[in-house]
């Protein structure tokens, strides 16, 4: 049983994505892109020269331009603050008068104990201000 080259390209390719899978390492697959391409070259008549050729020139040029743009990307993903990081510059409505030791106020629709940042400082029920920081659980405010 004679089996053509562009068979043997596609196993190879097959091959090549099985790792990509189990390791999800991108690498592989632009390898078994590189081994499509030679698929290709094999089946419109390309010796093995130029199917080892394109399979190379292929997967390095996937390698040198499609993986810094998939790791500038990956470096520039927006970072999600949670828990008390999330509410710190977050703007908050008193409920009872805030000063140096203690008041009420709303913070993203929960009532939390607050402070304000400097002592001699007092903010009115009905005034917007600014979560500074989550010190416990109290809320310090400007």
């Amino acid at each position: 049983m004679d089996i053509d080259a562009w068979v043997w390209w596609l196993i190879g390719a097959v091959g090549l994505g099985i790792p990509l899978v189990l390791t999800a390492m991108p690498e592989f697959g632009m390898f078994a892109v590189g081994a499509v391409a030679a698929a290709v070259t094999a089946a419109l008549g390309g010796g093995v020269v130029a199917q080892v050729l394109v399979f190379v020139i292929v997967s390095v040029a996937l390698i040198a331009v499609v993986r810094p743009i998939a790791n500038r990307h990956r470096d520039q993903r927006p970072q999600h603050r949670s828990g008390i990081d999330a509410l710190r510059g977050k703007g908050a409505v008193v409920l009872e008068r805030v000063d140096g030791s203690g008041g009420r106020i709303k913070l993203a629709g929960e009532i939390w104990s607050a402070r304000s940042l400097d002592a001699d400082t007092s903010f009115e029920p009905g005034r917007s201000v600014d979560v500074v920081e989550i010190d416990g659980a109290t809320a310090v405010v400007m």
